[in-house]
This record gives C-alpha cells, sequence and structure tokens, in this order.
C-alpha cells in the first residue's frame, strides 16, 4: 500500500531510498518517452541488457526509483 505525505496529520514528505517501482511492459520506449516528458530524469538509459532483456532506470520529480523493462523477444 502506497499513499501521497500527509503533513497535517503527522507524516510529512521523506524521499524515496528503499524501492524502485518497476513497470514490465511491451513497449517500453513509450513509456519510457512518457516518463521523461513528465519530468523524470534518466539514471540508467534504457538499452538492451545482458540477460536479454531491454531496461532502465529514472528518477520522477519525487525522487522515486522507477525501473522500465522490456523482456526479450522469444
Amino acid at each position: 500500500m502506497m499513499s501521497d505525505a500527509f503533513a497535517e496529520h503527522g507524516h510529512p514528505y521523506q524521499p524515496s531510498e528503499s524501492y524502485t517501482m518497476q513497470l514490465v511492459v511491451a513497449d517500453a520506449d513509450v513509456w519510457w518517452k512518457r516518463a521523461v516528458d513528465a519530468g523524470c530524469t534518466v539514471t540508467m538509459p534504457l538499452e538492451k541488457q545482458f540477460w536479454g532483456d531491454r531496461y532502465g532506470k529514472l528518477k520522477d520529480p519525487f525522487g522515486v526509483t522507477w525501473a522500465i523493462n522490456e523482456p526479450a523477444q522469444k
């Protein structure tokens, strides 16, 4: 379960440091462009990795790390 910070109720915003949100998609280029256009910063370029998948990481404007993974085609 995840939610926004609620400073008015004693739960202030704290940057993410302990998790990565991962999207497994068939069209990584579309999702990658969408994330960059929304203000994400690339921390690991979207490229074919040694295990065969296309994979990359970004950080959103709130400090959350995201990974986009496009499984290799069989």
